[in-house]
């Protein structure tokens, strides 16, 4: 685990590797993920890189092993997992494995082959027999009553039209048999009728039991029919009929003891081939079953062996050295890891001269590397989300840790829906290991992924709900209420006492619906509640102004906080990048400008409270309007909240007016300043030179400066452009708009941390009204059907609360919450304009070769 605060420090590394040594020098690398390869091929095709001929041999071994497991899964064979990843196979068993895995294949091919074969005549051949079963009953026919409609009437009586008429019927009558499926009989006979013009007999049944087609193997239901026909045209146009429809069409016997002898025959054969047909399936098997005890580790070995090739097409040939040239991002803390790497990968292949790095100054801007565990790495995604850190800039992240669930759990809180969201975590935590929980649907994994952010959310939830005090819409007496109702009635006090204060009798409290306890009066409130809001506001009617009024300041004390933490952090990005004018001429006006504004009203905010009092609470002024008139200066006299209010406000207001400029015009004029070759605070400057193009202001100073001795120290933040880049009318337009969008920000996004304080109410009041609609008319049924009414009402209150408040309101408040991080929060100091380091990593495939057999 590296720092979680700033991204880690990396370095351009040149890697040398002798071409004997380079496939096992990068397979070491592979293993270990140390770098992320830089492509030196861009400007050369796909196609005409050097290993391109051994990248299509992996290609040709993946669509063999893909071929494997799908004839395995075809067999419902279990594809055994190993548990460790075996590593890239040795360029010596490469072409033993082709030739083993292209054997496999033809055989493979062959068996299942001859096993469709074998499996369509068994078809064809119960099809025969189910057709002779049931054209058996059409008609009976012998020889001997077979008739020849030779007989033709005398002449005397016929016309020679008739006369020809009946010597085309003296032709010999012939057969059709065969199957159609269900859906082609009605416009099969119809077609029969209108080609054959009615010199056809067409007779059906329907089989009783669905029969697979030979064909396409679906099961399907069946028609047997036998066509009757007179002369040899009429026959072979039903035969193209019967062609056209997709029928099978079978020989139909003559005689009964041809139909004996054909039925004999057919028996024999569906037998020998039901032998034959299982004895195919179980060697097919028997293969397949042996080849499934490594094809996991097949699949795996060519996927390292084609990210190997890939890697090796984007590195460089020295055809002098007769070695490969690559260029690495790698972080500066595992340069040793990376050494090991190569000296392992040329022991390995037994190389006489070993692979080397060497480190190479650049200008580019690195790749970002943030190392992440289970616990970091779903907050580290939120912020990703949003955009992947600018190279060594400040990273969110690890304050999202904190202020993410904190701020959910500020719109989410309740005690109950809290601990039950924690239970739920809490769940998936415990069993992390599962692998079904990892390999679920989409929206489960979902939740298992964010299982860490869920468990954090809940647990802070349950804090919330019980500053809140609120448990399922209801509240939770721990410690007993500060206040005391028997004190209102007047004869808890002295005769005196009574003549200055509003008491209760019996006649005001028989005449009173609403009664209302006055603080004031000794006795009534006898101390705050020692954690949270006290569980007597729970029957008060005036119960949201009292926590409408707390959570609307709680929330605005909360985002001016936030915010300003921001821009704090905004200056741990200028001291590392040695931009200290940044600091004087951008984060303290901005602090300024917010400060004394929103952070004036937490000060009154905090101050009434702590100042004013039960008694004194009639008399105090508005915040909102002591804030306005803040800005309008009124003429008439006002209530104020301290003495000197009106002088420290235009103090306020007069530093925040000299800040605004500053931020508009002061770094632009600075950058100017340094551009026009004058001194920097009276130190002249002799050695400047541009090292980083991708800086907001794109000026930078070399290093610490040689000057004469007994002279300070030249200030770090110094910078300065090259004449031909230097804009000033392009730094001024940027800094001007970073300047309005922040000061209208301030207001805006202030405003928009009220959403804290909606969101709680919202969630607050859909709990009570769920409460109110369904356990409160369960539980005021009477006794004698209230325990029968009560199950089913406890079950649709407990769904209910599940997807209502625990989703929706859930995924409501997780979204507001994000966008606070993303808009209000990240946009005071985060650039997120960086690139994600990938590194070159086997751990990345073999997940995905699992999802691939899968």
């Amino acid at each position: 685990m590296g720092s979680l605060f700033r991204s880690e420090t990396m370095c351009l590394a040149q890697l040398f590797l002798q071409s004997g040594t380079a496939y096992e020098c990068l397979s070491a690398l592979g293993e270990k993920g140390l770098v992320q390869f830089r492509d030196l091929n861009q400007n050369v095709s796909s196609f005409q890189r050097k290993f391109v001929g051994e990248v299509k041999r992996c290609e040709e071994l993946e669509r063999i092993l893909v071929y494997l497991v799908q004839e395995i899964n075809r067999a419902d064979i279990p594809l055994p997992e190993g548990e460790t990843s075996p590593p890239a196979p040795p360029l010596k068993q490469v072409l033993e494995m082709q030739e083993q895995l292209q054997k496999l294949e033809v055989e493979l091919r062959e068996v299942t082959k001859n096993k469709e074969k074998l499996r369509k005549n068994l078809l064809e051949l119960i099809e025969y027999t189910h057709m002779l079963r049931v054209t058996k009953t059409f008609m009976k026919r012998n020889v001997e009553f077979e008739p020849t409609y030779e007989e033709f009437p005398s002449l005397e009586t016929d016309s020679l039209l008739d006369y020809s008429s009946m010597q085309r019927l003296g032709a010999k009558l012939g057969f059709v048999s065969g199957l159609i499926s269900q859906g082609k009989v009605e416009a099969f006979e119809k077609m029969l009728w209108r080609v054959c013009k009615g010199y056809t007999i067409v007779t059906y049944a329907e089989l009783d039991e669905p029969l697979e087609d030979p064909e396409t193997g679906e099961v399907i239901k069946w028609y047997v029919f036998l066509i009757s026909f007179w002369g040899e045209q009429i026959g072979h146009k039903v035969k193209k009929i019967c062609d056209c429809y997709h029928c099978h069409v079978y020989p139909y016997p003559s005689t009964i003891e041809e139909r004996r002898e054909i039925q004999e025959g057919l028996n024999t054969r569906i037998q020998d081939l039901y032998t034959v047909l299982h004895k195919t399936e179980d060697y097919l098997r028997q293969v397949l079953c042996k080849a499934a005890e490594s094809v996991y580790s097949r699949v795996i070995q060519v996927k390292k062996m084609k990210a190997i090739y890939h890697m090796l097409n984007m590195c460089s040939f020295d055809v002098t050295n007769k070695c490969l040239i690559a260029e690495v991002w790698c972080p500066e803390a595992d340069l040793p890891g990376l050494r090991r790497a190569l000296e392992e990968g040329s022991r390995e292949s037994g190389a006489t001269i070993p692979s080397f790095m060497n480190i190479i100054p650049t200008k580019e801007t690195p790749p970002t590397l943030i190392r992440t565990n289970k616990f970091t790495e779903g907050f580290q995604n939120i912020v990703d989300a949003y955009g992947v850190g600018s190279y060594r800039e400040v990273n969110p992240a690890l304050f999202t840790i904190i202020t993410f669930p904190f701020l959910f759990a500020v719109m989410f809180g309740d005690f109950g829906h809290g601990f039950v969201m924690f239970l739920f975590a809490l769940l998936l935590v415990l069993n992390e290991n599962h692998p079904r929980l990892s390999q679920s649907q989409e929206i489960m994994r979902m939740f298992f992924n964010g299982r860490y952010i869920l468990l954090l959310m809940g647990l802070f939830s349950v804090y919330t709900g019980l500053i809140y005090n609120d448990c399922f819409s209801k509240s939770v007496n721990l410690f007993g209420s500060g206040w005391n109702v028997s004190a209102m009635y007047s004869s808890s006090h002295a005769p005196a006492e009574r003549e200055k204060m509003v008491l209760w009798n019996d006649s005001v409290v028989r005449h009173n619906k609403i009664l209302q306890l006055d603080p004031s009066i000794p006795g009534v409130f006898r101390g705050p509640y020692p954690l949270g809001i006290d569980p007597i506001w729970n029957l008060a009617t005036n119960r949201l102004t009292f926590l409408n009024s707390f959570k609307m300041k709680m929330s605005v004390i909360l985002g001016i906080i936030h915010m300003t933490f921001g821009v704090i952090l905004g200056i741990f990005n200028h001291l590392h990048f040695r931009k200290k004018f940044n600091i004087y001429l951008v984060s303290i006006p901005e602090l300024l400008f917010m400060l004394c504004i929103f952070g004036y009203l937490i000060f009154m905010i905090i101050y009434k409270w702590l100042v004013y009092s039960a008694e004194t609470s009639r008399v105090a002024p508005s915040i909102l309007i002591e804030f306005i008139n803040m800005f309008l200066f009124p003429t008439s006299e006002t209530n104020v909240l301290y003495p000197g209010q009106e002088h420290v406000q235009r103090l306020l207001l007069v530093v925040t007016a000299l800040s605004v400029p500053v931020l508009f015009l002061g770094k632009p004029l600075f950058l100017l300043w340094l551009h026009n070759g004058r001194s920097c605070f009276g130190v002249s400057r002799n050695g400047y030179t541009l090292i980083r193009k991708d800086s907001e202001e794109e000026v930078s100073l070399l290093g610490s400066q040689d000057i004469e001795e007994g002279s300070n120290q030249m200030e770090d933040g110094c910078r300065e452009v090259t004449c031909g880049e230097f804009n000033f009318g392009e730094i001024l337009m940027t800094q001007v708009i970073h300047s309005i969008e922040y000061c209208l920000g301030c207001i805006s996004n202030t405003a928009s941390y009220l959403r804290l304080w909606a969101l709680s109410l919202a969630h607050a009041q859909l709990s009570d009204v769920l409460w109110a609609m369904l356990m409160r008319v369960g539980l005021r049924v009477d006794t004698t059907y209230g325990v029968l009414l009560l199950l089913p009402v406890i079950a649709l209150f407990a769904v209910l609360t599940i997807f209502i408040l625990l989703i929706m309101e859930g995924l409501s408040a997780f979204l507001h919450a994000i966008r606070l991080h993303w808009v209000e929060f990240q946009n005071k100091f985060y650039v997120g304009a960086g690139t994600k380091f990938v590194p070159f990593s086997f751990r990345l495939l073999s997940s995905k070769s699992s999802d691939d057999m899968a």
